[in-house]
């Protein structure tokens, strides 16, 4: 046991013993907890990956121990250096959201392993309040709306009945687009904030028992892609 530990002893000044080691280690974990649960609780799409996901929680633990590693000792730095220039990481990200993450555990596992635990504590609170803020307020999306409606119109009469209906089951409704298919019929696409999203069956039966609505088709935002 004595030599098995020996090498605590032996580590720099700037380290502060094994105690520091382990305290360091410790709060990078729970860092990574943070920066994991955030990531579930904001990510949106269809790339969500478990894998990933954990791969946040060790990333900072690794990190900082890779910094403890490097200091003081120039042979080992050149070491991992050279090791890391062996392995080649072929996984591409999805999403340029995963490459801030990735990033953001580095940076709190360099923060761990540099002695910067008071830095690296209020870094993680004030970035994860970001990542939870743009989930809340939707930031950077260019349209509010929950759903889009597309109608064909047939006959001569007012869509100011659409109007109508629009006005009692949503917030805001937007004309998307309007394509005429011939002398008498026209298909309508409306973007429409719900007052109810749940309600949105019997915002289409409405449409659908309107004489001049030949065709009713209803879908989700989430199935339209954003350039």
């Amino acid at each position: 046991m004595d030599t098995l530990f020996q090498s605590l002893s032996d580590l720099p000044p700037t380290l502060g013993g094994g105690e520091y080691v382990l305290l360091a280690l410790l709060v990078a974990f729970c860092i990574g907890h943070v920066i994991a649960w955030t990531y579930m609780l904001t990510h949106a799409g269809l790339s969500y990956s478990q894998t990933f996901c954990a791969s946040l929680l060790v990333l900072p633990v690794l990190v900082a121990l890779t910094m403890m590693l490097l200091a003081g000792n120039i042979l080992i730095a050149l070491g991992l250096l050279s090791i890391f220039a062996m392995i080649r990481f072929r996984n591409v990200l999805k999403d340029t959201r995963d490459t801030t993450f990735i990033l953001w555990a580095v940076v709190e596992g360099v923060a761990c392993g540099t002695q910067r635990l008071s830095l690296g504590v209020l870094a993680v609170i004030v970035i994860a309040a970001i990542y939870l803020y743009t989930r809340v307020t939707s930031f950077g999306s260019r349209h509010r709306y929950d759903v889009v409606v597309s109608v064909q119109w047939s006959g001569n009469g007012s869509t100011a009945q659409l109007k109508h209906v629009f006005r009692r089951h949503t917030v805001r409704a937007q004309l998307a687009s309007q394509h005429d298919v011939d002398a008498e019929r026209v298909d309508l696409s409306y973007r429409l904030l719900l007052r109810d999203p749940a309600r949105a069956r019997e915002l289409i039966a409405e449409l659908q028992e309107m004489k001049e609505v030949e065709r009713v088709s209803l879908f989700h935002r989430s199935d339209e892609a954003e350039v």
